[in-house]
């Protein structure tokens, strides 16, 4: 018996949105499916937050066509959706329990709702204890969990993070994501956009790549990698020529070659193989070498910086 295809909570048809001369999404379609996390990955300038405040918008984009949550966007659908952004959105002065008591009564929320909520997700956030105490004496980390706490106080359908972990230690990292998945996988729909490749591999199920403001892959991790070379061999080559580069390229058994600076990034099939070769052919100017599985970074070189072999600027 078929599965039945699970709705999207947000479907985007060749959306066109542009700033001036510069395209910021160029026929950006993508469906989202509900109750996912989802992963937008692409370098700075790819169109990522473009998309996110668009959908956070609510607003029916100027070329193509958005829905949200099932329904043409509209203002009254902002009270279903709720937004981390890249920056803290927190007055320092407040204290913690009135800036969430704030932004209860701004999504709707009663004075009592409002209060129970917050003391709810303080805990959660490993903030409990803290709401008399100034936003300011928070540690960096600890402003990204009352952020996410302050976006969930309406306990939205559909949450929107602009990387929303950025300056965060791992440490930090994993207990934010602990606590902002606790109890929510498959209920609510999360759109994750960040540059870290490795978060994404962690927690989303499906991921898309975006480049220059096209989506140009989609799937779950797993299927973006399957097909990958096995191995990804990373060196520090002093002085690598490019000579060199597309030398290792035309070996057989190898992948994706890219390069930035002294780093280079090779996916392989037998890196036992691979290896030893490499070093008769760059000697001591091999610094460092790391094996590791195929990963999620792996496939993003694959389909966001090509192929063939390249320099990769940061």
């Amino acid at each position: 018996m078929p599965e039945t295809p699970v709705p999207a909570a947000i479907e985007a048809r060749d959306i066109v949105r542009s700033y001036g001369e510069r395209r910021a999404l160029d026929h950006f379609t993508l469906d989202v499916p509900a109750g996912s996390v989802f992963g937008l990955l692409g370098p700075n300038g790819s169109g990522k937050s473009t998309f996110i405040t668009l959908v956070a918008a609510a607003e029916q984009p100027p070329s193509g066509t958005l829905r949200i949550l099932g329904e043409q966007p509209h203002a009254a659908l902002r009270a279903r959706i709720g937004t981390v952004f890249q920056e803290n959105a927190q007055d320092p002065l407040m204290r913690v329990g009135e800036l969430l008591q704030l932004a209860g009564r701004l999504f709707g929320l009663s004075r009592k709702q409002a209060t129970a909520r917050a003391a709810e997700l303080l805990e959660v956030f490993g903030l409990g204890g803290r709401a008399n105490d100034p936003v300011s004496a928070l540690s960096g980390g600890m402003r990204r969990r009352l952020e996410m706490a302050r976006a969930l106080l309406h306990d939205p359908e559909l949450l929107l993070l602009d990387e929303p972990t950025t300056g965060v230690d791992p440490e930090e990292r994993r207990a934010l994501w602990d606590a902002l998945l606790h109890g929510a996988r498959g209920r609510r729909t999360i759109l994750l956009a960040t540059n870290d490749l490795a978060e994404a591999d962690e927690v989303c199920e499906q991921v898309a790549f975006i480049q220059a403001g096209r989506v140009v892959a989609t799937g779950t991790p797993e299927e973006l990698k399957r097909g990958l070379r096995r191995e990804a061999v990373r060196l520090t080559w002093e002085g690598v020529t490019d000579d060199e580069i597309s030398k290792i390229a035309a070996w057989p058994g190898t992948g994706d070659v890219t390069r930035s600076g002294n780093l280079v990034h090779v996916t392989v099939d037998d890196a036992s193989v691979f290896v030893p070769r490499v070093f008769e052919l760059g000697g001591h100017a091999i610094r460092s070498v790391t094996i590791e599985q195929s990963s999620l970074e792996d496939a993003y070189f694959q389909y966001v910086s090509g192929r063939t072999p390249r320099e990769v600027r940061a």
